[in-house]
């Protein structure tokens, strides 16, 4: 089973913080499980907007032409919710939902498909070929001690395309399923790679998997790594999926790069009212508990106010 990862939030010892602040007054009204927006009730949108998609070459790069009208990208500011760590009845008023590559879509909304793109599920390591798994100059795996999670070797364009294939394995099953989309995790490995990999080898790896997704007719998203947001017409990602862009005054950013097509998940109440206040009216935007659990479960937070 997949969980989130937030690169800024650390490991599981984070959850005791988190939880306190989950007690504090929440952003307006409190607590409530439906949206309470009137725009959720709008149709569902079929069209799509003018993005970039990119078409993998034998090297390992990749150049860019228009997306096919097949794509659909997720509606403007709509019912949101992020349901990684576990399926469950999508809440009243949601539209857009994501989940894990394991789990199936929910019926008559926009799915969003889950998959960690750039870094290996703890225990799946030998699932790997050795020399796919990036290792420093001692050759001691490079793990993201967050998660417990070893980073995959995306350096040379040989490597990227071997990796896609992979990732792309996981791509096809999210088609095959009925989703509208995937997110690939981790695009932001690199900042925790030792130095290693570049944002450049991030940058030509995401584009492999945005030239597959769109042959599936699939949109994909950009998650997080606002630093990156500006390359989007390079790397033919469709919208985002950002984390806590509300607690760390990321949103603009991502709205700019992306025409206000972000989905946002903040983990505690000051970032959903940051989120609310300044774009509560244009993105997509919900407040979960660290570890995306599923209602009944002790953890479970999820507000939209």
């Amino acid at each position: 089973m997949s969980v989130k990862r937030v690169a800024r939030v650390g490991g599981l010892g984070t959850v005791a913080v988190l939880a306190a602040l989950s007690m504090l007054v929440g952003c307006g009204s409190g607590e409530d499980e439906g949206e309470g927006e009137g725009a959720d009730a709008a149709p569902r949108p079929s069209g799509t907007t003018a993005t970039s998609k990119p078409t993998a070459t034998p090297t390992g790069t990749a150049t860019t032409e228009a997306t096919p009208p097949s794509v659909e990208l997720p509606p403007l500011h709509a019912g949101f919710d992020y349901q990684i760590g576990g399926a469950y009845p999508p809440p009243s008023g949601v539209r857009i939902v994501s989940r894990d590559r394991s789990e199936s879509p929910a019926p008559g909304l926009y799915n969003i498909c889950y998959v960690n793109a750039f870094q290996v599920q703890p225990g799946e390591e030998k699932q790997w070929p050795a020399d796919l798994l990036l290792r420093d100059a001692q050759g001691e795996l490079v793990v993201d001690g967050d998660w417990d999670e070893v980073l995959l070797d995306i350096r040379t364009p040989a490597k990227r395309k071997r990796v896609a294939a992979r990732v792309d394995q996981w791509i096809d099953g999210c088609a095959d399923k009925g989703f509208d989309a995937v997110e690939p995790d981790n695009y932001d490995s690199y900042t925790r790679s030792q130095d290693l990999l570049t944002a450049e080898d991030a940058t030509a790896f995401i584009t492999l998997l945005s030239a597959h997704s769109h042959t599936r007719d699939l949109a994909i998203a950009q998650k997080n790594t606002v630093e990156l947001a500006g390359l989007r017409a390079r790397t033919g990602l469709d919208f985002a999926v950002a984390e806590e862009c509300g607690e760390y005054d990321e949103c603009g950013a991502y709205a700019k790069a992306f025409d206000d097509r972000v989905v946002v998940i903040e983990y505690t109440d000051s970032g959903l009212c940051k989120a609310r206040s300044g774009f509560g009216d244009r993105l997509s935007i919900v407040r979960r508990d660290v570890m995306v659990s599923t209602p009944g479960d002790e953890e479970y937070v999820r507000k939209t106010r």
